[in-house]
């Protein structure tokens, strides 16, 4: 892999009901278009010689969405991991050693879309190089304060001594102890809104402004280059 070519690249996949308005359609409608284009960008992303991606996928907020749009994102998530489960597209995901995990507060799904992560997280847990982290039902501050919690409990059963904690240490009991490279938003907001705020700290942030669905390879290639000029000094 070039050393110019992150080794992990967050994304932020923002834009997707804006894209079904522009078609005339319901806007929750738009994510199925995102999940396609998500296929697409990994496929990139490989060839490019990326080895991770953090896709901020569903935030615990998105929760509090109509009760008929979030039953349509349930239906395209469920349906989306039972396809990668088949032994066909399980295989294709073996063959191209993709790893999938989910962070975040997954019990806050219903049943059978945990099921279908708990499946999917399964099925490529040995497979490498190339692995993609689901965030979902996530918030980056809800991850620091479960992380202290976890810590905490630790700390309690006296299994770690207080005085031996450091960054390292905390980033253990993180959903994600991977940093980012490079972080994606699209969709022309530029916010960060709670997305990786501990491991994204020394990350190259970019704000594109076409929609998560209307991204295309050579948008990936024109951040890559721009990501090329950038001297990250890491506070030096």
């Amino acid at each position: 892999m070039s050393e110019t070519v992150p080794r992990h690249i967050g994304i932020i996949l923002d834009g997707n009901r804006r894209f079904a308005k522009k078609l005339m359609l319901k806007p929750w409608m738009g994510h199925e278009w995102g999940a396609k284009k998500f296929r697409q960008f990994l496929d990139w992303s490989r060839e490019l010689g990326v080895q991770e991606v953090t896709a901020y996928t569903f935030s615990i907020q998105n929760f509090n969405r109509p009760k008929e749009e979030f039953d349509y994102l349930m239906g395209v998530f469920a349906k989306e991991f039972k396809d990668l489960s088949t032994p066909e597209k399980s295989a294709e995901l073996t063959e191209k050693g993709i790893r999938i995990n989910f962070i975040g507060r997954i019990a806050m799904f219903p049943a059978h879309v945990q099921e279908g992560m708990r499946k999917l997280m399964d099925l490529t847990k040995d497979n490498t190089p190339f692995v993609v982290n689901f965030a979902m039902a996530y918030g980056g501050r809800e991850e620091v304060i479960d992380a202290i919690k976890k810590l905490g409990a630790d700390i309690r059963q006296g299994t770690i001594d207080v005085e031996k904690i450091n960054e390292n240490v905390f980033g253990k009991y993180l959903y994600l102890n991977s940093d980012p490279e490079l972080i994606i938003r699209t969709g022309g907001e530029k916010r960060t809104s709670n997305f990786l705020p501990w491991q994204g700290i020394y990350s190259e942030w970019f704000f594109v402004e076409k929609t998560w669905p209307e991204i295309e390879k050579q948008d990936l290639l024109a951040v890559l280059e721009e990501f090329k000029t950038r001297e990250r000094r890491f506070g030096k």
